[in-house]
């Protein structure tokens, strides 16, 4: 199994580009992040090259601190098309493969206008995929997209062949359970996996979740993508490492 290191979660401490060089030293294979928007495109490209690793997703903007995204947000459409078009204009410019559009909070009310902007992304984007992503209503209480099967829904009424579900496995868990057999079931439209250890977010070797059996899972079902490591750490980045290895090998 590929892993990509999330670097908005992990090695937080360092500058984006040093943060690249550290996945690289840790043994990733890709790496994504969240919002890379204030450093430099030149440097990030530069790390980039030193280490060959591909970025293979960045968030659009969240807004402001109690949004969480700006996509499903009655009103708020020419802010929700400028941060798509920066994300779209950002991930060319590093030749990143994903771009996830954060739909922020709003009720069922908002769904029309979550369509239209991802259609607008989608129309945006070319060959960059667009990702949405279902995040639990534990963590994010209002968050418009929250379950696998909303998501799943939402791909099957826009028919857009460059819209994919970022599939996190915490989040998953947590809105219904069944893991393995949900993401199965929806694994054509699947564009990235993520995980992290269920309930505590933290390290993917501990909590209700086994990763090695999953990633087996999944790689016998033909997913041929990448696992994305989205995790908490409890103390440096590097100390937490000791689950690669079991997952690599599968």
């Amino acid at each position: 199994m590929k892993l990509s290191a999330n670097l908005g979660f992990l090695w937080k401490d360092l500058p984006l580009p040093d943060a690249i060089r550290a996945a690289k030293r840790a043994g990733f294979d890709a790496v994504e992040c969240h919002f890379p928007y204030d450093v430099p495109v030149a440097e990030v490209n530069a790390a980039l090259d030193e280490t060959g690793l591909p970025m293979i997703g960045l968030n659009t903007w969240k807004g402001g601190a109690s949004e969480f995204g700006l996509a499903a947000l009655p009103g708020r459409e020419t802010d929700a098309h400028a941060a798509i078009d920066q994300a779209v204009d950002y991930a060319r410019a590093i030749g990143c493969r994903h771009i996830h559009v954060m739909s922020g909070k709003s009720g069922p009310e908002a769904e029309a206008v979550f369509r239209a902007n991802l259609d607008y992304a989608c129309q945006q984007s070319g060959d960059i995929m667009i990702l949405i992503e279902p995040i639990n209503d534990r963590d994010v209480p209002g968050y418009h997209l929250s379950t696998l099967e909303q998501a799943a829904d939402i791909m099957a009424k826009l028919g857009r062949p460059n819209l994919k579900i970022m599939a996190d496995c915490y989040h998953i868990q947590i809105m219904g359970g069944d893991l393995v057999r949900r993401l199965e079931k929806h694994l054509p439209m699947i564009g990235h996996v993520q995980f992290a250890a269920v309930p505590s977010r933290g390290r993917p070797d501990e909590g209700e979740l086994n990763y090695p059996w999953i990633a087996g899972a999944l790689t016998a079902m033909g997913y041929d993508g990448w696992m994305g490591a989205e995790y908490k750490t409890n103390g440096p980045t590097e100390d937490s490492l000791g689950w690669m290895a079991s997952l690599q090998s599968r």
